[in-house]
C-alpha cells in the first residue's frame, strides 16, 4: 500500500508550506480584491467564508490533486453504495441511508435497504402518533408527557444536541429528558421532580450491553416499580432502541417495544434513526423528517458537486492542511447561537472518535500528524474565557464560527450586537495589530513614552489566525440536518485524505474491558488483579477509604 507522504500531491504540499508560512493573510487579501468570492462557497441554507485561512490558489490546487490522488470521490460512492468500507469490522457505512429521502434502492448482502429504513420509519411514525396524541398509556391510564432517554456517545449526544438546538419548536406537548452519566447525581436529579405515571423510559444502545447505559435502566426500573408495585408496568414505560433487539428482548422488553438500528449505522453518526425517538417525540415526527431531508439535500451536494465547490471536501482539506502540514493541534467549534450550546461537544465526539487513530489502513503507524483534537464552546461566552488564548498564544488554533442572519427567537438589540462580536472577532484573529499601530494608538491617548515601551509588547496580535466562518439564513430542522450532515462527510473525507479507518474505535473498548475487571474488585473482597503499581494503590486507598466510613 502506498503511503499518503509518497504521493506528488503530498510532496507539493509539504514544499509549498515552507512558502505559506511566510505569508500573511492581510497581504493575500491585499493582493486579491476576489479573495472572498474565489474561496466561499454558497449553499440553499448557509454560506461558508474560509477566505480567512492560510491558503492561495496555488494551496487549493495541491489540496484538491491530493483529493483526487487519495480517490476521494471513489471512496464517497463506495460509502453511498453500501460497500465494506469499514475494512477491520467487515461493514458498510449506511448512516447516509436513514436519510435517503430520494427512495433509491441501496442493496446489501441482497437486501434493499431503503425498504427496511422506510419500515422503521412507520413505526417510529405510529409509535410518535400515539405516544403525542395521548393514546400511549401508562400504568395508571394516563398519558405520557415526559421521555427519559437512557443512553451514552451516539445513544445521547445527537439527540441531546438536536432538541436542544430545536426547543423553540416544540409545542411543550411532551418534555425530553437525558440521562448518560453513571454517576448515580445525574439520574436521581432527572427522575425527583417526574411522575412515574407519566414517563416512557427510552433505552438506547447499540450493541445493548452498554453497562452505564444497562444500569441506569436498571434504576429507572426500580424506581418505576416501586410507584408501581408492579413489574408488568414496565412494558407500558419501556422501550429499546438497538442493533440487536433479541438482546433486549432477553432484558425484558417486550418485541414490540423494541426499535432498531443497524450494525452498518455508527453510533456517532445514529442520530438519523431510531436513536432519534426523542427528538420526534418532543417536536413531532413531520420536523423529524425535515430533519432528515435537509441531511440527504447535504448528501446531494456531497455527491454531486464538483471538488472544487465541495463543502465537506473543502473543509476537510482545509482540516488536514491546518492540522497535518501546518502542524494545528486543535480546532475550535465556535457557535455564536444559544440553541447550538451543544454542537462543540456533539462533533468533539463525531471527528476525535472518528479519527483519532495513528494507523493506516493495513495497520502501519502514520508518519504525520492525523486529526487535530475539537473543543470549543458558545462564541459570546468564549470571548470572556479562552479567547486570549486564541489571539495571543503560541498555539495557533483554527476555529469555525457559526452563526444566523436571523435569530429564532428575536429580542430588539439582541442580535446586532451578538453578530457585531461574531464578524470583528474573525477580523481580530486573522488581521491582529502589530507594535507599531499599538505604539500610535498608546501614543494618541496620550500615554508617555515610558508607559507606551512597558505596554506595547502585551498588546501586540500576530494575526493571522485560521477561521472559517459559517453563515446560517436561519437555524431551522432542515438547516440543522444540512449542518450536521456536511460535519459527518468532512470527517469522513479527513479519513480517506489520512488513510486512517473512521468507522471503528478500538480505543473506546480497551478502558471499558478494564473497567468490568476492576467494578469485580472494587465490589468484591479478597479479588486482587493484577496492576501497576499506581493503579493498585489507588484501588486500595478506595477501598480501605469506604470501608473507614462505613
Amino acid at each position: 500500500m502506498q503511503t499518503r507522504t509518497a504521493l506528488s500531491s503530498w510532496q507539493n504540499l509539504v514544499a509549498h508550506t515552507k512558502d505559506i508560512k511566510k505569508q500573511h493573510m492581510q497581504t493575500l487579501f491585499s493582493q486579491d480584491p476576489e479573495r472572498f468570492d474565489r474561496f466561499s462557497i454558497r449553499l440553499n441554507r448557509f454560506l461558508i467564508d474560509y477566505s480567512k485561512n492560510l491558503v492561495t490558489q496555488d494551496t487549493l490546487n495541491h489540496l484538491i490533486q491530493l483529493a483526487k490522488e487519495t480517490e476521494v470521490e471513489q471512496w464517497r460512492d463506495a460509502m453511498f453504495q453500501g460497500e465494506r468500507i469499514n475494512k477491520t469490522e467487515s461493514r458498510a457505512v449506511l448512516h447516509t441511508a436513514l436519510r435517503n429521502r430520494s427512495n433509491t434502492p441501496i442493496m446489501l448482502d441482497g437486501d434493499n435497504v431503503t425498504e427496511q429504513v422506510n419500515q422503521e420509519l412507520s413505526r417510529m411514525e405510529a409509535f410518535v402518533s400515539q405516544v403525542r396524541r395521548g393514546d400511549w398509556k401508562g400504568y395508571t391510564g394516563k398519558p405520557i408527557r415526559d421521555v427519559v432517554n437512557i443512553g451514552v456517545g451516539g445513544s445521547n449526544l445527537g439527540p441531546q444536541m438536536v432538541t436542544e438546538a430545536l426547543k423553540n419548536l416544540s409545542d411543550k406537548n411532551i418534555r425530553t429528558h437525558y440521562v448518560s452519566n453513571v454517576d448515580g447525581a445525574q439520574i436521581a436529579e432527572v427522575l425527583r421532580p417526574l411522575n412515574p405515571e407519566n414517563v416512557l423510559f427510552i433505552v438506547s444502545s447499540k450493541s445493548f450491553s452498554t453497562v452505564e447505559t444497562l444500569t441506569n435502566a436498571q434504576t429507572a426500573m426500580r424506581w418505576l416499580v416501586s410507584a408501581a408495585f408492579d413489574e408488568r408496568a414496565i412494558s407500558k414505560h419501556f422501550v429499546a432502541v438497538t442493533a440487536k433487539p433479541e438482546k433486549a428482548q432477553e432484558y425484558g422488553f417486550n418485541a414490540d417495544n423494541v426499535f432498531r438500528m443497524w450494525d452498518w449505522v455508527g453510533g456517532r453518526f445514529s442520530l438519523w434513526s431510531a436513536i432519534g425517538l426523542p427528538i420526534a417525540l418532543e417536536l413531532g415526527f413531520e420536523r423529524f423528517i425535515e430533519l432528515l431531508e435537509g441531511a440527504h439535500e447535504m448528501d446531494q451536494h456531497f455527491q454531486q458537486a464538483p471538488l472544487e465547490q465541495n463543502a465537506p471536501v473543502i473543509l476537510a482539506l482545509l482540516a488536514v492542511w491546518n492540522s497535518t502540514f501546518l502542524g494545528c493541534q486543535s480546532h475550535a467549534i465556535l457557535p455564536y447561537d444559544q440553541t447550538l450550546h451543544m454542537l462543540a461537544a456533539y462533533l468533539q465526539q463525531a471527528e476525535m472518535e472518528s479519527n483519532g487513530k495513528s494507523v493506516n489502513w493495513d495497520g502501519t503507524p502514520v508518519d504525520y500528524p492525523t486529526v487535530a483534537s475539537i473543543w470549543g464552546g458558545l462564541g459570546i461566552n468564549g470571548q470572556h474565557a479562552f479567547y486570549q488564548y486564541l489571539h495571543q498564544s503560541k498555539n495557533i488554533v483554527p476555529a469555525d464560527f457559526i452563526g444566523s442572519v436571523e435569530s429564532v427567537t428575536p429580542v430588539q438589540g439582541h442580535h446586532e450586537t451578538l453578530m457585531a462580536n461574531f464578524f470583528a472577532q474573525t477580523q481580530a484573529l486573522m488581521c491582529g495589530v502589530d507594535e507599531e499601530q499599538v505604539r500610535s494608538d498608546l501614543k494618541a491617548k496620550g500615554r508617555n513614552q515610558a508607559f507606551i515601551d512597558r505596554l506595547a509588547p502585551h498588546k501586540v496580535h500576530s494575526g493571522n489566525r485560521p477561521t472559517n466562518t459559517i453563515l446560517l439564513k436561519k437555524l431551522d430542522t432542515w438547516t440543522l440536518g444540512s449542518l450536521v450532515a456536511m460535519y459527518e462527510h468532512k470527517i469522513f473525507v479527513q479519513g480517506i485524505l489520512l488513510q486512517i479507518c473512521s468507522f471503528d474505535q478500538w480505543g473506546v473498548e480497551l478502558g471499558k474491558g478494564l473497567a468490568k475487571k476492576i467494578q469485580v474488585e472494587l465490589c468484591e473482597n479478597n479479588i486482587d488483579c493484577e496492576h501497576d503499581s499506581s493503579t493498585a494503590q489507588l484501588i486500595q486507598y478506595y477501598k480501605q477509604a469506604k470501608q473507614d466510613r462505613q
